[in-house]
């Protein structure tokens, strides 16, 4: 690997804003913000409006275009004269004024857009829109404004648009064992104290999610008091092996795989720490799950031996925290999101549980109020949801049917609803900042960074980025980086937690 020197006329810049001569189409999301925020009684048909009547037309930049037309060597394009070069520059240009609201890019720079063929002669234009996860909840939109940016082109009579998904991989597949490396991302769903209705939002989330169109798993890692037998009713409530590959084939129940012990045919196991670690890891890792957007792995109560096996096992993309609205749930609940932060494992949103209840006309807290606030306030967790005491919600985990397939348009799976589109654009979001990787190599006194969907990385100097972006800010990224590795180093050489 070469170190390189940047030519001096590079200029590199940390402002991700863009210019204002730059018009797009912006989808943004009524679900998922920035800014700490409650989510009550939340409409799914709502979202879409809200998402639709936000996007508005504007011109595309004259510099895209610009652009565009050097990569094919040619001069910018006039809608006059149309050559097969200056069509496709037309058709990127016209697909670039529609911007992803997670990754703040338009849909041609993140790679989006995929197999695009024009026939001139019939003024035909087909494509095909490879978003990140089959679960994204602005696909219809990207859909119906792809053909709406496209017809307008005068010469263009007819626009097919596909839509698919990017096949599940996860970041570092080369680091996983055989089993998980085809899993997209994996969810811990976590509240490190029973009894709160943890095992409840694991099920929930997974069965939204599948709703969704996304291929999903369940994990139940709670080996002394395993909940996902009694949750979901499939056919066949064993576990089978494979004797070729020595590996575990699932169960399945509404198109959602599941392993647990309470499927082993062990019933609750009574055994020591370390063993339970150990069977953990074999029924996670050795299991078949195919290919899979999302596994959900519904983590035991605590924070000892096993939460830990899991976190370093397997690398979690989020977490979910669960609580109810007691000051005892926060305390326990705070442990967590302290290992979360150590494993270095992003939470992304707050299911605050049991909340309240509505009688006469009048709404009661039988348990208090501001314990899923605290978390966010104190943790920074900028996404909270409130689930309601429903007798409903309680009767299905004892019924064997989910409450968002029992019912799908009651007031629990619209929140849960809510809860899958924040999860889904998290992740991306994650999984964007992973992909693009700088990190400092304090051995080789280099910064690293990693180009997307490749293998490939290349080596900076740091010298290098200061002599091309001498701004305060790119300084301070630099030291930033340089102190959190330090920090990285001297954790893990003290074996961290």
């Amino acid at each position: 690997m070469q170190l390189l020197h940047a030519p001096s006329s590079l200029h590199l810049s940390f402002n991700n804003s863009r210019p204002e001569s730059e018009k797009s189409f912006l989808l943004s999301s009524a679900c998922c913000s920035s800014h700490p925020q409650r989510h009550q009684k939340p409409t799914w048909i709502s979202y879409k409006r809200s998402v639709l009547s936000s996007i508005t037309p504007k011109s595309a930049s004259g510099l895209y275009n610009q652009r565009q037309s050097k990569s094919l060597g040619q001069e910018p394009a006039s809608t006059s004269a149309i050559s097969s070069g200056t069509a496709e520059a037309d058709v990127l240009k016209a697909l670039s004024q529609i911007i992803d609201p997670d990754f703040g890019t338009d849909i041609v720079s993140c790679g989006f857009v995929k197999d695009l063929q024009i026939n001139e002669a019939l003024g035909e234009v087909s494509f095909r829109l490879e978003l990140t996860t089959p679960a994204c909840p602005i696909k219809d939109m990207f859909e119906q404004k792809a053909n709406e940016v496209v017809a307008m082109l005068p010469w263009v009579k007819n626009v097919n648009v596909t839509m698919s998904a990017q096949p599940a991989r996860p970041v570092f597949a080369g680091q996983l064992p055989a089993g998980l490396q085809t899993i997209s991302n994996i969810i811990a769903v976590s509240s490190c104290k029973g009894g709160v209705g943890k095992s409840t939002v694991a099920v929930n989330l997974a069965y939204t999610l599948a709703g969704m169109g996304a291929r999903v798993g369940i994990f139940d890692a709670d080996v002394y008091g395993p909940s996902l037998p009694t949750m979901v009713s499939p056919e066949n409530r064993l576990l089978e092996m494979n004797p070729e590959k020595r590996s575990i084939i699932p169960t399945e129940y509404l198109g959602v795989k599941l392993v647990s012990f309470g499927f082993a045919g062990q019933g609750r196991a009574i055994m020591r720490g370390p063993m339970v670690s150990g069977v953990i890891n074999q029924l996670l890792t050795t299991t078949e799950w195919g290919e899979l957007d999302y596994l959900v792995i519904d983590m035991p109560p605590g924070t000892g031996d096993i939460q830990l096996t899991l976190c370093q096992v397997v690398p979690l993309t989020a977490a979910v925290i669960v609580t109810t609205p007691q000051k005892l749930a926060f305390i326990d609940v705070a442990k967590g999101v302290r290992m979360f932060s150590k494993l270095k494992v992003p939470c992304v949103a707050v299911v605050e549980n049991m909340c309240h209840f509505d009688a006469d006309g009048k709404r009661y807290y039988p348990f208090g109020r501001g314990s899923g606030s605290q978390v966010v306030q104190q943790f920074g967790i900028p996404h909270l949801f409130d689930l309601p005491i429903r007798p409903t919600l309680s009767a299905s985990g004892d019924s064997g049917m989910p409450e968002v397939v029992a019912d799908p348009l009651g007031e629990i799976a619209q929140t849960f609803q809510n809860l899958g589109v924040c999860v889904v654009q998290q992740c991306a979001k994650i999984r964007q900042q992973v992909s693009t990787a700088v990190t400092y190599d304090k051995f080789i006194k280099a910064i690293r960074v990693k180009v997307p969907d490749s293998e490939e990385e290349f080596l900076l100097h740091p010298a290098t980025v200061r002599r091309n972006d001498r701004s305060a800010q790119s300084v301070v990224i630099l030291n930033l980086s340089e102190h959190i590795k330090k920090e990285f180093y001297l954790t893990n050489s003290v074996g961290g937690m």
